[in-house]
C-alpha cells in the first residue's frame, strides 16, 4: 500500500485546483483518483464539440434521475463528467460566479469567510479575463476568460436589443457590479480550445514529482481507523487496490459522487446504511439530503432569415466551419450553444434576479435518439431564448441502491415540488414571449414552434413547462455546508462533521445554490478548500 500526504477523490472543478494547490509548494504529496481517462480528445477541446459528449458512455456518467412527478414523470437525462476536468471538461463553458447575495448568504448562515468579499480575491486570482483587469475582474490567472462580444452572431445582437426594449437594461459583465440584464456571456476557453480544470490545474500539476494522477480509477470505499479517515479502496482495470493518506482524505467526485461515496463507505443516513448491511461509521442524516438544481426550458421560432441552423446543418457547412475551425481556431464551433443570456426578476417584488436566460442562435426541435443535435440542427432558420430559475425552493436528494459501487445512486430532483418554483417559473416563461414580441425580434419571426401559439392558459403553459424543463446540469448540496451537524455535512472549513482527516471540497458543500452556472463557484470553492488544508498543515 502506497502512502501519500493527500489523495483527492475526482479530477473535476474542484478536484484539479485541490490536486495543483495542495502539491504547488513541492512539500506534499497527492494521489489522485479519477473513474474517468483522458482529457485529450479532440470533442473534448473543440468548445462546440460538448454536443458530441452528451451522451458519450466513454467521457460521460449518464445518469438517469427518477421519475419526477413535478416533470410529467419524465426521467431527466443527466450528465457529468467521467473524465479528467470532471464536467468542465464537457460542459457549455459559460463564466458566472454567482452573485454577491448568494456569498453573503452562506456567511450569514454561519459559515465566516464565505462572504462575497472574502471570495472576489479568490475569483480575481483565478481569472485570466480577455475583457482585462479591474476592480472584479481578474488578469493573468490559470483560467482563460474570452469576451465574446465582437464575435456573436448578427441575430444575439438583436436578442440583445430585443431584452433592452422588454425592459431589461445592457450588462457588458454579469460578473461585475450587478447580475441583471442582458449581454454576451463570457466563456472558458483560451485561442478557441476549452479551459477545463484539468487544462488550467491539473495538466500543469501532472509536471510535479509529487503528484500522482491514476485514472480509470473508480474509488469504492473510503478506510477508517475508528473515526479517522486513513485512505482509500479503489478498483482500476478490474483490481482492488488501496492507498494511505498520511494526512487527509479529500472527496472531489461532485454533488452525485461524493455522497455516494460517503454512503458506501459507512457515512450517511443510520436506517438506510443499516438496509443495506453496510456497517454505519458515522451516521449522518444530511449526507445526500438537500439537493437543489435549476432547471431550465427553451421555448423556439422559426425565423425569417439564416441562423447557424443553415450553416451546421449541410454537409459543405460542416466542412467550412471545421476548417475555419481548425485553420484559425475561431467561428461556431470556437464558441458555447449560448452566445447571450441575463438575469432577470419575475417581478418587482423580487429584490433580485431570480431567472437567467440563454439565447442560441440555432434550434434543435426535430428529435435525434441518443444525441444532442448541436451539430446537426433543425433543416429551417431557428432560434431558441432559454431560461432556468436561479434559487429554486425545491428539495432533492441522492441515495445509494445497494452496497455495490458500480450501481448508481437514486437520483430524485423533485423539481416544481413548491407552488413557489411552479408560480415563478409561470412568470418567467410569459417574459420569454415578451422578449420575442419586441420589435427587434418580431421583425425576424416567422412563427412560435415550441411550445406554439395554441399554448396561452396559465394550465397550459405549466403543463408544457413541466413536461419540456429539464435539470441545466448545477445540481449542489448533498453535502452541504453549515455550523450545525444536524444540518450539514461540512462544517466551515469543509471538514465532515463527527469525523477527522476527511473534507468534501467541490459543489456538493454550497450551503445554497448560486444565481448562474456553478462552474466558477466550484473552482473558487476548490481554490479556497485547498488555502483552508494548507493552514491547517502548516
Amino acid at each position: 500500500m502506497q502512502t501519500y500526504d493527500f489523495i483527492v477523490v475526482g479530477s473535476g472543478s474542484a478536484g484539479s485546483v485541490v490536486a495543483e494547490r495542495l502539491s504547488a509548494s513541492g512539500r506534499f504529496s497527492v494521489l489522485v483518483l479519477e473513474a474517468g481517462g483522458t482529457d485529450r480528445r479532440f470533442f473534448v477541446q473543440m468548445p462546440l464539440g460538448y454536443g458530441k459528449t452528451f451522451f458519450d458512455p466513454v467521457v460521460n456518467w449518464n445518469y438517469k434521475a427518477e421519475p419526477d412527478p413535478g416533470l410529467a414523470n419524465s426521467a431527466d437525462h443527466w450528465p457529468r463528467g467521467k473524465i479528467l476536468g470532471g464536467s468542465s471538461s464537457i460542459n457549455a463553458m459559460v463564466w458566472i460566479r454567482g452573485a454577491r447575495e448568494d456569498f453573503d448568504a452562506w456567511a450569514e448562515a454561519g459559515n465566516p469567510g464565505w462572504s462575497y468579499d472574502d471570495v472576489l480575491p479568490i475569483f480575481k486570482a483565478l481569472e485570466d479575463n480577455e475583457a482585462g483587469a479591474n476592480q472584479w475582474r481578474g488578469r493573468g490567472g490559470p483560467v482563460h476568460i474570452t469576451d465574446n462580444r465582437a464575435r456573436v452572431h448578427p441575430l444575439t445582437v438583436r436578442y440583445l436589443k430585443a431584452a433592452e426594449q422588454a425592459g431589461l437594461p445592457p450588462n457588458s459583465d454579469f460578473n461585475g457590479a450587478a447580475q441583471e440584464g442582458a449581454g454576451v456571456y463570457q466563456i472558458t476557453t483560451r485561442n478557441g480550445r476549452r479551459v477545463s480544470a484539468a487544462r488550467a490545474f491539473l495538466r500543469p500539476a501532472m509536471k510535479r514529482a509529487n503528484v500522482r494522477v491514476e485514472m480509470h480509477a473508480l474509488a469504492t470505499k473510503i478506510l477508517f481507523e475508528g473515526k479517522r479517515a486513513v485512505g482509500v479502496e479503489y478498483v482500476q482495470n478490474g483490481e482492488t487496490r488501496t492507498a494511505r493518506a498520511g494526512r487527509e482524505v479529500i472527496l472531489s467526485g461532485g454533488s452525485i459522487n461524493s455522497p455516494q461515496l460517503l454512503q458506501l463507505s459507512g457515512v450517511g443516513p443510520g436506517p438506510l446504511l443499516t438496509d443495506l448491511d453496510i456497517p454505519v461509521v458515522h451516521a449522518a442524516d444530511n449526507v445526500g439530503r438537500n439537493l437543489q438544481d435549476h432547471q431550465g426550458v427553451n421555448y423556439t421560432w422559426k425565423a425569417t432569415q439564416p441562423t447557424l441552423n443553415q450553416i451546421l446543418r449541410p454537409w459543405w457547412g460542416k466542412l467550412l466551419v471545421g476548417l475555419h475551425y481548425l485553420v484559425l481556431r475561431s467561428g461556431p464551433l470556437s464558441m458555447s450553444m449560448n452566445q447571450g443570456g441575463g438575469f432577470f426578476r419575475t417581478d418587482a417584488d423580487q429584490p433580485r434576479p431570480n431567472m437567467q436566460l440563454y439565447f442560441q442562435v440555432f434550434s434543435t426541435v426535430l428529435p435525434r435518439a441518443g444525441e444532442r443535435p448541436i451539430l446537426t440542427p433543425d433543416p429551417w432558420p431557428g432560434f431558441s431564448i432559454g431560461l432556468s430559475n436561479c434559487r429554486p425552493s425545491s428539495r432533492g436528494e441522492i441515495m445509494i441502491r445497494s452496497a455495490d459501487p458500480f450501481a448508481y445512486p437514486k437520483i430524485t430532483p423533485n423539481a416544481f415540488s413548491t407552488n413557489e418554483d411552479v408560480s415563478e417559473m409561470l412568470d418567467a416563461v410569459k417574459f420569454l414571449r415578451r422578449i420575442a414580441a419586441m420589435p427587434a425580434m418580431a421583425e425576424v419571426i416567422a412563427e412560435e414552434v415550441l411550445p406554439g401559439p395554441s399554448i396561452t392558459s396559465d394550465a397550459d403553459l405549466i403543463q408544457d413547462f413541466r413536461k419540456r424543463s429539464g435539470t441545466v446540469y448545477h445540481p449542489v448540496s448533498t453535502c452541504r455546508m453549515g455550523p450545525d451537524p444536524s444540518r450539514a455535512v461540512v462544517d466551515p472549513r469543509l471538514k465532515v462533521h463527527g469525523l477527522a482527516g476527511l473534507r468534501v471540497i467541490d459543489a456538493s458543500i454550497f450551503p445554497d445554490n448560486i444565481a448562474g452556472n456553478t462552474n466558477a463557484a466550484s473552482i473558487m470553492t476548490g481554490w479556497k478548500g485547498a488555502e483552508m488544508v494548507l493552514e491547517d498543515h502548516r
